[in-house]
């Protein structure tokens, strides 16, 4: 007995090993690569062509960012995409969620096919020239809410929350029509604080994608300096390193202020400036986003 016991317990031991270790090779493995460039970041640009820089920069300077942060349209385009990923993470989420409400309700008689109809449109799209042709006709090019409406609704985020609500129990709503409430005070305040961890985690994915949009900005706003986004700032500064260059890793490509940069410099430092926001905001989400990824998983 004794011996079956320490075999047991020998057993359990190898097996934490094994995925202790597996589990600190895929965070090394993660983390590394944003490490390298905040490293690459820190490190003065010329030195950085010579390459060999992995954990810790060679000589550490700040000038990468303060060429970045002494563009005066970056805060103000930092603003507008912070307003654009708010106010475009809350209607696209109350949209995605009004919307998988009705369709996840068994006596809605048109369930099937718009279900069927909003997963045609994850496939097939108009295209890019219809798109714009569009936004214009609706007056959103050289607007703000080009950002926000196109967005409102998003089919694969609707068929997430559809799969969350359909795992909730049905006899929830048909108490709360027996006792008179109506679909919206059911939506509102019985589905929709159920359904946080989901909303969290959509929240986050449109959020992200808020945040890191560019190319919108280039097509319908880059006459609109004042609608300017801090990723296609961040863009041009990096295209106007490389138009100062024949080469993308030739030194001396730029020089601001008495401040060389090169592009593989810029590059690593626009990482990490766009990409600090939304690890700030991570942590507030996280104890959401497992449980809400796995129960709203598509089940069809």
């Amino acid at each position: 007995m004794q011996t079956s016991a320490k075999y047991r317990a020998a057993e359990d031991l190898v097996i934490d090993i094994v995925v202790y270790t597996i589990m600190i090779i895929v965070m090394i493995t993660t983390l590394y690569p944003f490490w390298n460039i905040l490293a690459i970041s820190l490190n003065d640009a010329l030195d950085s062509i010579r390459g060999g820089i992995y954990l810790w920069p060679r000589k550490f300077t700040l000038n990468n960012y303060r060429v970045i942060l002494s563009n005066p349209d970056i805060y103000h385009a930092t603003l507008v995409s912070i307003l654009r990923a708010v106010i475009g993470s809350i209607t696209n989420v109350l949209s995605c969620l009004m919307v998988a409400y009705g369709i996840s309700r068994k006596d809605y008689i048109f369930r099937k096919f718009i279900s069927r109809v909003i997963v045609f449109t994850m496939y097939f799209s108009g295209g890019l020239i219809p798109t714009y042709l569009l936004m214009k006709n609706l007056h959103l090019v050289g607007t703000f809410w080009v950002y926000i409406l196109p967005g409102m609704v998003s089919a694969f985020n609707i068929i997430v929350i559809r799969s969350y609500i359909d795992g909730l129990p049905q006899s929830l709503i048909e108490s709360a029509k027996i006792d008179g409430a109506s679909e919206y005070r059911i939506l509102f305040q019985i589905i929709m604080p159920l359904c946080l961890p989901v909303l969290a985690t959509v929240t986050l994915w449109v959020a992200v994608g808020q945040w890191n949009a560019w190319f919108d900005t280039f097509l319908y706003n880059s006459g609109k300096p004042e609608l300017s986004t801090l990723q296609f700032e961040l863009q041009k500064i990096l295209q106007s390193v490389q138009s100062a260059s024949t080469n993308p890793d030739f030194s001396a490509s730029l020089t601001s202020s008495g401040r060389t940069v090169t592009p593989t410099a810029i590059r690593a430092t626009m990482t990490i400036v766009a990409t600090l926001p939304i690890l700030f905001v991570y942590p507030f989400l996280q104890r959401y986003f497992i449980h809400g990824l796995t129960i709203g998983s598509i089940k069809e």
